[in-house]
């Protein structure tokens, strides 16, 4: 099964319900340096929602997404917010063979998006991808789940997380459940999202998307960043600056070369 392939019309509204998104550019814009503007590329950057603002407050960035349609609606917010290609750049491409022949200050991979390699051949790739586009002096942002252990007990869970939202695009109001299956593979569960609605005539219509998803403990993911060369400054268990407990929500890292 591929990656996680958004519907692309449907992600900002479908996801506008998470508070964590509202926080994670800002807690992370708070952990940079005050005295100068930082180089910042940004991994599966989507639809602008990290980048926009990250070049809003001011430091270069560049944004990379392997989905076009996506990325198409990157450019759009990009049009109407008035940042420049200096400001922001996006750039189509595969994390995985990635190589844009520079180097930054930061390289950050926000919500969850990490999970989606779920060997550890790709999340070896996805690594050096990374040390490869750092400076020495450079610092890796990685923010995952912190996975819980009650959800994992159960091999099936359906009708989760229910859902309305609207897509100005269609002016369509969809609802949407998530389904959570877990695969034989190991650290492997199979995420499918469940879309309905309604279309002007009344027909009830429907969609699902369908992608892998792993997960790691703070430990598996502290020895993985050290197999790839990095290692963890600090390890945040949400957004308010808490440290890590094993009812933490997340594991946000901060990490630099070996």
């Amino acid at each position: 099964m591929k990656r996680y392939r958004a519907i692309a019309e449907y992600y900002d509204a479908e996801n506008a319900r998470h508070a964590m998104l509202e926080q994670d550019v800002p807690f992370f814009l708070g952990q940079l340096p005050k005295a100068r503007l930082q180089s910042i590329l940004e991994l599966a950057t989507g639809t602008g929602r990290a980048a926009i603002p990250l070049a809003q407050a001011g430091h270069r960035v560049v944004g990379v997404d392997y989905a076009d349609d996506m990325l198409a609606i990157a450019r759009r917010k990009l049009d109407a917010v008035g940042l420049s290609e200096r400001e922001l750049s996006i750039v189509p491409g595969d994390i995985l063979t990635l190589n844009l022949r520079r180097r930054f200050d930061w390289v950050c991979i926000f919500f969850n998006t990490f999970l989606g390699f779920t060997t550890l051949e790709d999340q070896d790739r996805a690594l050096a991808s990374v040390k490869r586009h750092l400076k020495a002096a450079g610092r890796l942002w990685l923010d995952i789940f912190n996975p819980d252990p009650g959800l994992l007990a159960r091999d099936v869970i359906t009708g989760l997380d229910p859902c309305v939202f609207h897509v100005p695009r269609y002016d369509r109001t969809v609802f949407m459940t998530t389904e959570v299956r877990r695969d034989k593979r190991p650290q492997v569960q199979r995420i499918t999202f469940r879309y309905r609605w309604f279309d002007r005539h009344g027909v009830e219509r429907g969609r699902r998307v369908e992608f892998e998803l792993t997960y790691l403990f703070p430990r598996e993911l502290r020895l993985l960043l050290e197999r790839n060369g990095l290692r963890i400054e600090r390890l945040w268990g949400n957004y308010d600056g808490s440290d890590v407990t094993p009812r933490s929500p997340r594991l946000i890292a901060r990490c630099c070369r070996l």
